[in-house]
C-alpha cells in the first residue's frame, strides 16, 4: 500500500500531515505494508528530507514526542522524490521507479495550492496512476465558487470515481466534532428535545486571535465567508441540524448533511442587509500587544476583503423552521475559541414565586471545540441553605471536560483520524461532491446579495468582538452572543 504525499515540503504537510503519520506509526496504527512517497519540487535527498521533517516535528510537538524506535520505523517507510506533479511525464517516471504504484492500493494526497488540483489529477490519469485501487484526497477549498467547484469536480470525476475521492475538511477530524455525533445519536436524552419545539436558538462561533499571516495572498481573494463559513461553519451546522441517519455509514451520514445544506434559507439583496454583517479589523491590541490593521500588514491589501462575518439564518424544514441559527467567525478577535451554543426555550409555566421565577434562566448546552474540549449543560438548581422566602434557585453547570475525563488519552491531531480513515477507505468524515455544491450555492447567494446591496466591510478594532452591528444582529431578535 502507498501514500503519495504531494507538496510534502509545504507547511501543512510538515506541520500536520507528516506529524500525524508519525504519531500513527508510534501507536502502531499504520498498515504494516504502507510506504510513504513524499514529493515536491524541492531538489533534495531522502536523508535531508527526513532530517528537516524530524526538526519540524520536534519544533511543533517537542523533542519528547519523538521515540527513536518509532521514528526509525517511520523513516524506513518514507522516501522522497523531487518532481513536478503537474507533469505527466514526471509521474510516469515515478511509476516506472516504483512499479507497484500502477496497481497497488494507493492514496494520492494533494497538499498543494488549490489551483494545482486539476492539473495534478489530469497528470495522474495520463500517467496511469489513477487506477481502480487508487484514491484521491484533496484539501479544502474545493473551488472558489459554485461554478469553479463544479468544473473541478467534473475534472476529478473524469479520472477518479466519486467513491474514491476524499475531500478533506480537518474540522471533521476533531474529537469534539465527532463527539457531537455521539452526543446526539448515542444518547436518548437529547433527540426528543432536539427541535424547534424545545430549542430557542443556535449559535456557532469560530473566533481567532491571529491575523491572516502568510496566507495573505489567498485570504485577500477569499475572505472570511469563503475561508471559514463555506466549509468549517457549514459542516458544524449540518452536524447540529441533521436528521438521524438510518445507520452510521458514509452515505447515510452524508445524505442527511446534504439535506440540511439544501434547506438553508437563501439570501437576497434585502436579507443580506438585515441578516449579515461583515467587517475588517483595524489596529488594536491582542494579549496586551499592539497589532496593525489588515490594510497595514502588507502593501496592496484589498479594502473590500472581509475578515469577519456574522449572519442569521434558518433551516427551512419541519424540525428547525423558525429557529435562528447565528453564525460568526473572524480574525483578530478578543480570544480564540470554537463553540456551539444551544439555548432551550423558557419554561412553559413556573411553579415558583414570581421573585424566584424571574431568575430562572433557559437551559443551555455549550459544546466547546477549542482550545479546550468541553461539553457543558446549564441547569437550574437549588442553592444550599435555609430561607423563609421560598426556594432560592441558581443556574449551575454540568461539565464534561474531555481533557479531564480522558486524561489518560493523548489529544490527537485531527488529521490522525482523517488519515487513518483515508487509509482504510472510510469516507464518513469526508465531504461528498454534492455537499460541496450545496454549500457553494448558498454562499454564492450571499455574495450576490452583498454585491447587489453594495455592502462593504465595517471596521472593528483588533481585540474586539467585531463590528457593533454584529451585536445588533442578535439583540434586535431578543438574543445575545454567548461569550
Amino acid at each position: 500500500m502507498f501514500l503519495v504525499l504531494y507538496g510534502a515540503t509545504g507547511d501543512l504537510a510538515q506541520r500536520m500531515l507528516l506529524a500525524s503519520l508519525y504519531f500513527l506509526e508510534r501507536d502502531r496504527l499504520l498498515p504494516d505494508d504502507l510506504r510513504i512517497l513524499a514529493t515536491a519540487r524541492t531538489n533534495q535527498k531522502t536523508a535531508e528530507f527526513l532530517r528537516s521533517s524530524r526538526e519540524r516535528l520536534a519544533l511543533h510537538h517537542g523533542e519528547t514526542a519523538i521515540e527513536e524506535k518509532a521514528w526509525e520505523r517511520f523513516a524506513r517507510r518514507l522516501s522522497y522524490h523531487p518532481l513536478d506533479a503537474t507533469d505527466a511525464a514526471a509521474l510516469t517516471r515515478l511509476g516506472d521507479d516504483v512499479p507497484a504504484l500502477k496497481e497497488a492500493q494507493t492514496v494520492h494526497y494533494l497538499s498543494v495550492a488549490p489551483h494545482l488540483y486539476a492539473p495534478i489529477v489530469e497528470a495522474l490519469g495520463e500517467a496511469g496512476l489513477a487506477h481502480p485501487r487508487a484514491r484521491l484526497a484533496m484539501e479544502k477549498p474545493i473551488g472558489e465558487d459554485g461554478e469553479s467547484a463544479r468544473r473541478l469536480n467534473e475534472t476529478v470525476a473524469r479520472v477518479f470515481a466519486e467513491d474514491r475521492v476524499y475531500r478533506v475538511d480537518h474540522y471533521l477530524g476533531k474529537e469534539t466534532v465527532q463527539n457531537l455525533i455521539a452526543l446526539r445519536f448515542a444518547n436518548s436524552l437529547f433527540e426528543p428535545i432536539w427541535s424547534r419545539a424545545h430549542i430557542e436558538q443556535v449559535q456557532i462561533t469560530i473566533a481567532e486571535q491571529i491575523g491572516v499571516g502568510d496566507r495573505a495572498a489567498y485570504y485577500d481573494q477569499a475572505g472570511a465567508l469563503k475561508d471559514m463559513v463555506q466549509n468549517h461553519l457549514l459542516q458544524l451546522v449540518s452536524l447540529v441540524a441533521m436528521e438521524p441517519p438510518a445507520r452510521f455509514d458514509p452515505d447515510a451520514v452524508r445524505d442527511e448533511k446534504v439535506k440540511v445544506l439544501r434547506a438553508l434559507k437563501p439570501f437576497d439583496r434585502a436579507s443580506v442587509a438585515a441578516d449579515t454583517v461583515t467587517g475588517q479589523y483595524g489596529a488594536g491590541v491582542i494579549d496586551g500587544e499592539p497589532v496593525p490593521a489588515y490594510l497595514e500588514e502588507a502593501p496592496g491589501r484589498n479594502p473590500l476583503t472581509e475578515t469577519f462575518v456574522a449572519l442569521r439564518t434558518e433551516i427551512m424544514n419541519w424540525r428547525w423552521r423558525g429557529v435562528p441559527f447565528y453564525l460568526r467567525t473572524g480574525k483578530r478577535l478578543a480570544y480564540r475559541y470554537t463553540e456551539i451554543f444551544i439555548q432551550f426555550r423558557d419554561l412553559p409555566h413556573s411553579i415558583f414565586p414570581p421573585e424566584t421565577s424571574a431568575g430562572i434562566r433557559p437551559n443551555q448546552l455549550v459544546i466547546r471545540l477549542q482550545p479546550e474540549e468541553r461539553v457543558t449543560l446549564q441547569v437550574m438548581s437549588k442553592v444550599p441553605g435555609l430561607t423563609q422566602e421560598g426556594m432560592n434557585l441558581r443556574p449551575v453547570s454540568l461539565d464534561l471536560s474531555l481533557t479531564e475525563a480522558f486524561a489518560d488519552h493523548r489529544r490527537r491531531i485531527a488529521y490522525e483520524r482523517l488519515l487513518l480513515d483515508l487509509l482504510h477507505g472510510d469516507a464518513t468524515l469526508f465531504v461528498r461532491r454534492d455537499e460541496v455544491v450545496a454549500a457553494w450555492d448558498w454562499i454564492d447567494g450571499i455574495r450576490r446579495g452583498w454585491r447587489d446591496a453594495d455592502m462593504r466591510p465595517r471596521p472593528y478594532p483588533a481585540g474586539s468582538w467585531g463590528p457593533a452591528a454584529a451585536i445588533a444582529l442578535t439583540e434586535r431578535h431578543g438574543h445575545s452572543w454567548h461569550e
